[in-house]
């Protein structure tokens, strides 16, 4: 089984990861290629897991797969709910667990969710796409399928691995 460093959990260290892991550019072959990476790299991982790659102007979905047997349609619905939130507050959805402490009650309550809270998720896994001299997110990475700070760790650590090799 392969080994991920554990996420930071103070927001501000957070933050500055996700502003260093800009693209110069952005296209469906990025999404081809940052999908792939991600998923060799979770087949490391005794668990399966869903990775999805999609625009957030359009919800155009450019790259969507899983790592081996074993998903759920569930699993499809943590996506959705990991996008929402990034798309929402434009950070990841680790950001948000740890600002709120993975405290769903004031998370609902902070926003003003009500009933609608089960639309938005606070657990790690998704993260935002920014190119730049774009303003805002272009795009989201979701993984869905190990425990939440794995999700999100292998996001960051894919794309620093993918961003800086093309510096």
């Amino acid at each position: 089984m392969s080994s991920i460093a554990p996420p930071p959990r103070d927001i501000k260290t957070i933050a500055e990861v996700e502003k260093s892991l800009i693209f110069s550019s952005f296209t469906a072959d990025t999404a081809w290629e940052v999908g792939n990476a991600l998923r060799s790299r979770l087949l490391d991982f005794p668990d399966p897991a869903v990775i999805n790659i999609s625009l957030a102007n359009s919800n155009q979905l450019l790259f969507h797969s899983v790592t081996q047997s074993g998903t759920q349609p569930d699993n499809d619905s943590w996506v959705a709910r990991k996008r929402a939130t990034v798309l929402r507050w434009g950070c990841s959805t680790w950001y948000m667990h740890n600002k709120l402490k993975g405290d769903e009650a004031l998370f609902t309550a902070k926003y003003m969710l009500g009933e609608r809270a089960g639309q938005y998720a606070i657990h790690g896994g998704g993260f935002p796409i920014r190119v730049k001299g774009v303003e805002g997110i272009i795009g989201v990475i979701v993984v869905s399928g190990l425990k939440q700070e794995q999700d999100h760790q292998v996001v960051v650590e894919t794309l620093e691995n993918y961003i800086n090799n093309r510096s």
